[in-house]
């Protein structure tokens, strides 16, 4: 065995010891790890800043938003990919230095890597066969990995997909109340007309539960950020937004039985908000964003609805102080995932630009 192989040998060792820890962290670690570099973050996230670039310059909404929505599963199966390239090269690297233990012997690294790929899957036809132990312990142990890597892919599809339903759930059942897209003013005025007093008590509870979840399963998968919402008009970062500047108006506006319940909604959901500026890596600003008539507006709306409002510039104050801690994070995410406009949320300029109208073709000269 010459000096080279052995150094291929190791590099292969190293390059499935590094495939292995990335999958523990993404797949099998139950919680993001402080500082950790992980594949689908280095990967995703430049893969976005392109898909957005490509695919966000129609001036047809619907081609548009089901382009972007087809990023996220692409994006899972590319992270699946470069995983099982990234063993097979690894294993072939080792494979390729006991080659003289194969019969027949493998000439060269093309088909020490076939070896590999048809024995990962496993689909080995025998062409190639062990004859010696450390040969055979390597065909053994990546063959095993395989099967290992197969099941762990189906219980990850599993977990994301049974977070993303239970995400988009409720998201589906705030336009009942909120409008689509919705709005927190809206979700107040559609429970004060109707005396639902319940109903958003329960709306603020519900989302508590929601916020609760979204942090577990969206810091501990961070791709599922990037999966957007099924319906027109609706995304999640949208309708979250909606539930805490309802309840940021509750508590600030209102005396009302709920405020309360506004208050445990809005404690988790600015959790929920300070993680994931962490894995946006955001540097948001302390700024309400809404403007002080927008906020008369809404206190207008709620009065004539029936709630008992406080206004005023302490009110007012209150309001801003509470939205500034949780605005300027939604408004960046919200345009870096380029959600559907909601009038409080995200990039105001987007939708004048997305509604323009489609130049026409000039019409061709006539001849005469």
């Amino acid at each position: 065995m010459s000096a080279l192989s052995v150094v291929l040998m190791v590099a292969g060792v190293l390059l499935l010891l590094a495939t292995f820890y990335d999958l523990f962290q993404s797949i099998v670690l139950p919680r993001p790890a402080v500082r950790k570099v992980q594949l689908a973050r280095t990967v995703v996230r430049p893969m976005w800043t392109v898909w957005k670039w490509v695919f966000n310059r129609g001036t047809r909404i619907e081609r548009s938003e089901a382009r972007l929505a087809a990023f996220g599963p692409l994006a899972l199966i590319t992270v699946f990919l470069i995983w099982a390239v990234a063993m097979v090269l690894g294993y072939a690297l080792i494979i390729d230095g006991l080659g003289w233990q194969f019969h027949p012997a493998l000439s060269d690294f093309p088909n020490a890597f076939y070896v590999s790929a048809t024995t990962l899957v496993p689909l080995s036809y025998g062409d190639f066969v062990p004859e010696q132990g450390v040969a055979r312990a390597v065909i053994i142990l990546e063959s095993a990995n395989g099967v290992a890597f197969a099941a762990v892919a189906i219980t990850l599809l599993f977990e994301l997909y049974g977070s993303f339903r239970t995400r988009e759930e409720a998201v589906v059942a705030l336009d009942a109340i909120a409008g689509a897209p919705p709005t927190g003013v809206q979700l107040l005025e559609t429970t004060g007309r109707h005396d639902m007093d319940s109903a958003l008590k329960e709306t603020f509870d519900e989302w508590r539960r929601w916020a609760a979840m979204v942090l577990e399963s969206h810091l501990a998968y961070p791709i599922l950020i990037y999966f957007r919402s099924s319906h027109d008009n609706e995304s999640w970062i949208n309708s979250f937004a909606a539930v805490m500047d309802a309840a940021a108006l509750v508590m600030s506006s209102a005396d009302d039985p709920t405020k309360g319940a506004a208050k445990l909604m809005f404690t988790v959901g600015n959790h929920l908000v300070e993680d994931l500026m962490w894995v946006f890596q955001l540097k948001p600003v302390t700024d309400g964003i809404v403007e002080k008539d927008e906020y008369e507006a809404a206190i207008a709306r709620m009065r004539a609805a029936g709630y008992k409002v406080r206004d005023g510039d302490e009110h007012w104050q209150q309001f801003i102080h509470l939205r500034g801690k949780y605005a300027s994070a939604l408004n960046l995410m919200a345009t870096n995932l380029v959600a559907p406009v909601a009038p409080w949320v995200g990039d105001r300029s987007y939708l004048p630009h997305r509604s323009r109208p489609r130049r026409s073709r000039r019409p061709a000269p006539t001849s005469s």
